[in-house]
């Protein structure tokens, strides 16, 4: 297990991934109802955007899961950085998530700006180097993304981003609908040289928050 792994296992633990499964079918099978018992969302024009439906649910799930305490994790909603809308940001200790759908579970969503900006804070961290001076975003922190199938639920993964786009993730997840439901072990642990690796990543990450009131 490279550090990467353990930092993303760090974030998000076995246990707290057993909520992405549950939250994502009931999602879809709400898009499901609500699309087949609503006239307007049948014509053809509607339908072309079913994808839409599904993510405001799969949005409203992991909200209510946030708020529920499921996932104990805090929640916003941050602007796109064209003034297009707002998307929801998890935030769990020491990184950000954001949930997307994709059509190929290898590769990373639409290179919109603002996961650009979130996959480029990502990298120094990653390499082991303090956060540059002079950015004072505070959501610059490593960045996590939930991924999930497009039309049909058929993966679901967590994965952190490759700074090159086109390279997909350093690391993903297995699928993660594949999970048993119940999970009594958190399996092996990670190497002491991994912890060690992501303790002093997550100290950075303290200072650098300090430093720049986030």
């Amino acid at each position: 297990m490279d550090h990467t792994e353990a930092f993303l296992l760090d974030q998000i633990p076995i246990r707290l991934r057993t909520v992405i499964p549950a939250t994502l079918k009931t999602a879809y099978l709400a898009a499901a109802v609500l699309i087949e018992e609503e006239p307007i969302l049948r014509v053809s024009s509607a339908r072309d955007n079913r994808g839409r439906i599904i993510q405001w649910a799969v949005d409203l799930g992991f909200q209510r899961a946030c708020e529920s305490g499921d996932w104990p994790f805090e929640h916003r909603w941050r602007p796109f950085t064209q003034p297009t809308g707002r998307y929801l940001e998890i935030r769990p200790s020491h990184s950000v998530l954001t949930i997307s759908q994709v059509a190929d579970p290898v590769q990373q969503p639409r290179d919109v700006r603002f996961r650009a900006n979130k996959r480029l804070d990502t990298q120094p961290w990653l390499r082991g180097m303090p956060k540059p001076e002079g950015d004072d975003d505070p959501s610059g922190i490593p960045h996590i993304i939930l991924a999930h199938g497009y039309q049909a639920l058929n993966f679901a993964h967590l994965g952190i981003p490759n700074a090159v786009h086109e390279r997909g993730y350093i690391h993903r997840t297995p699928n993660l609908l594949l999970m048993p439901h119940e999970v009594k072990a958190e399996g092996p642990p990670p190497e002491d040289t991994d912890i060690d690796a992501v303790m002093s990543m997550k100290e950075e990450i303290d200072k650098w928050r300090r430093d720049n009131d986030g």
